[in-house]
Parts: C-alpha cells; sequence; structure tokens
C-alpha cells in the first residue's frame, strides 16, 4: 500500500520508467542444464560444422525464446533437412525431408511455439538482403545429446537454424555461411 502511494504520488514518472524497464528486462530465462555423452562412433553428423555433445560437459536448455517484434534479433545458423543430413529426422512440421534448395527453416523452441509456426512463412533480414522462408521444423532448445537430436546439444534459445537456399538467398559468401546476426519477423 505504501509503494502504490509514493508512486501514485510522488514520483509517477520514476515509476511509470521502471515499470518500463522491467517489462523490457523481461528475458528468457534457462530451464535447466543436461550433461552431454560420448556419441557411439558415426552417430554424431557434423555436416554444416555440427557440434557433437562432449563427455560430461553441462549444456543449457530453454523452454522459451526471446519475444518476437517486427524486428527479432536472432543467429542464423546452418542446417540441411536432407535426408541423412545433419537435421537429422524428417522435419515435425509435415514429417517429410526438405531439399537445401528450398527456403526453410527450424526455429528454436520458444519461437516454434508447439508447431504454431509449422508451415508459415517468416522474413529473414540480413546482409544487407532478405528472404521469405517457411518454418518447417523445431531446433529442439529443451533436449539433446541423444539418438533422437543426432547426438548434437541443445539449440540456443535465438536460432534461426536455415538451409543454404536461405544462406544464398541472402548472398552470403558460402566460405561464411553457419552463423550470422540476423532479423526476422512473421510474414503478413
Amino acid at each position: 500500500m505504501k509503494k502504490q502511494v509514493i508512486c501514485s504520488t510522488v514520483f509517477p514518472l520514476l515509476c511509470i520508467l521502471l515499470l518500463f524497464l522491467s517489462v523490457e528486462a523481461q528475458t528468457c530465462s534457462p530451464s535447466g542444464k543436461i550433461k552431454g555423452k560420448t556419441p557411439p562412433p558415426g552417430q554424431c553428423n557434423q555436416e554444416n560444422d555440427s557440434d557433437c555433445c562432449k563427455d560430461g560437459k553441462w549444456y543449457t536448455t530453454y523452454k522459451c525464446s526471446p519475444p518476437v517484434s517486427s524486428q527479432t534479433k536472432a543467429t542464423l545458423t546452418l542446417n540441411s533437412f536432407e535426408p541423412d543430413g545433419d537435421g537429422g529426422a524428417p522435419s515435425e512440421c509435415d514429417n517429410q525431408y526438405h531439399s537445401d534448395d528450398d527456403p526453410v527453416v527450424a526455429l528454436s523452441t520458444g519461437w516454434y511455439n508447439n508447431g504454431k509456426r509449422c508451415l508459415n512463412y517468416i522474413n529473414i533480414h540480413g546482409n544487407g538482403k532478405s528472404v521469405r522462408a517457411k518454418v518447417v521444423d523445431e531446433c529442439d532448445s529443451t533436449m539433446g545429446c541423444d539418438s533422437d537430436h543426432d547426438y548434437q546439444p541443445p539449440c540456443p534459445n535465438n536460432i534461426v537454424d536455415a538451409s543454404k537456399a536461405v544462406w544464398k538467398a541472402l548472398g552470403v559468401p558460402e566460405s561464411d555461411w553457419g552463423g550470422m546476426d540476423i532479423y526476422w519477423s512473421d510474414t503478413d
């Protein structure tokens, strides 16, 4: 009650500022950790420089991603959605594999939003260009280091994992493929 009186009568602008900062400061905190195990021989596909879990290393997990806006900051990574590619199993959204020549992406768990973005398009802005890509999969931020995840670590919470077609459309030289800061948004 005392705080409410101070905010409403003594420092209204300061209270508004604090409210704004607390909303802005809302972040996605880690939800846990998993302990890595050495994959069985030949079981971790390192295509596109994918990492394999390391025995005894702890990996952070997330159930959320940063808030989505009209310019959501993310890291673009490279993934193959083809059979025998580093993406592992068929895509979550349609249980299909996709050609690396098609602009498709997997989103971190929070952005994937329990499949609510499945088969919808997003706009990706990077390297001074834009491309429209279809969401076909989840980049799992909650689990990893097992056969279902190709013995790769959990995905960070801010990833747009993209096919070669996306990288080509953004005009990124092939020698620079792998990790790049981008912005993305849902299409209208």
